[in-house]
């Protein structure tokens, strides 16, 4: 099973992400890419086993994902700040990959229904998701 996790800014999601996916899961390859090098390279101290950063590198892991995890913003063009561009969010939003998507109130983007859900919840809610898939 391959897992793109996609993140941005500082990376603490992709982060949590990573850690909770390489401590649950056997038989997998995760990716982590950031749309950042700062989110690259937090996620990378998770030890996953690939991680680049950028444009392109959004672009290549989502034709190669079996699933891809990540905030709700990376199926959104100029979300995160501006860090996804329309590129990156057609890549992920027309993947052939199952798509796990956090939803996350921020950057512009209100996601009704998820008011005070704490992000370890909606973390541990998507971690659950993809376990049950495979």
């Amino acid at each position: 099973m391959k897992i793109l996790v996609i993140d941005g800014q500082g990376g603490n999601l992709g982060r949590q992400l990573c850690k909770m996916l390489l401590e649950r899961m056997k038989d997998i390859t995760v990716r982590a890419v950031g749309t950042n090098s700062l989110a690259t390279e937090s996620m990378l101290k998770t030890g996953v086993q690939e991680a680049a950063t950028g444009e392109n590198a959004v672009i290549v892991g989502a034709k190669w994902a079996d699933i891809i995890i990540g905030p709700i913003g990376i199926v959104i063009a100029d979300a995160l700040l501006g860090e996804v561009t329309a590129k990156m969010a057609a890549a992920v939003g027309s993947a052939e990959a199952k798509r796990v998507l956090i939803p996350m109130n921020k950057c512009d983007t209100i996601i009704a229904g998820i008011d005070n859900i704490p992000t370890s919840t909606l973390i541990e809610s998507a971690v659950q998701k993809i376990i049950s898939y495979t």
